[in-house]
């Protein structure tokens, strides 16, 4: 179902988290991005980080795209000239868990690197066409995640 979250509207994060974790990702899952240029079916999952200033677990919904056996995410936080917090997180502590529907997964982060993080830009430009303006409107390299799945985990 892609018409639960309403894009844009106040702490529309929190609400898709919690929509998505309180279904197992039966909803929240798809998400309409049409508002802001994506497609009406965006698929997302939730990353957990470990804060890298608190060490507390940080959970954010993101956008994502398949690879083989991996999972593919942009930090691109709208085009802002500063990376998001949970790729700093990532950056600091690169074992992650995250949660894909219903599957919940153990693994390693890892930057992809050229030429891979320029195919797979293009592969989430696709998935999510904003990203092309994302990188258009920034000096800095918008950075492509590859998240290896190790071991699948009972929750997050």
């Amino acid at each position: 179902m892609a018409g639960n979250v309403e894009v844009g509207a106040p702490d529309w994060q929190k609400t898709h988290l919690k929509l998505y974790l309180s279904t197992d990702g039966a909803d929240g899952h798809f998400v309409d991005f049409t508002r802001f240029g994506g497609l009406h079916d965006t698929p997302c999952l939730i990353l957990k980080t470990t804060g890298r200033q608190s060490g507390e677990p940080k959970l954010v919904p993101l956008i994502y795209g398949e690879d083989g056996g991996n999972f593919v995410i942009v930090a691109s936080r709208g085009g802002a000239p500063e990376h998001p917090a949970w790729f700093l997180n990532l950056e600091a502590k690169p074992t992650v868990e995250f949660q894909v529907i219903d599957k919940k997964y153990r693994g390693t982060a890892r930057i992809a690197e050229s030429p891979e993080r320029e195919r797979l830009y293009a592969m989430m430009a696709q998935i999510y066409p904003p990203y092309i303006a994302y990188q258009a409107g920034t000096t800095r390299k918008i950075p492509v995640v590859v998240l290896e799945p190790q071991t699948e985990i009972d929750h997050l």
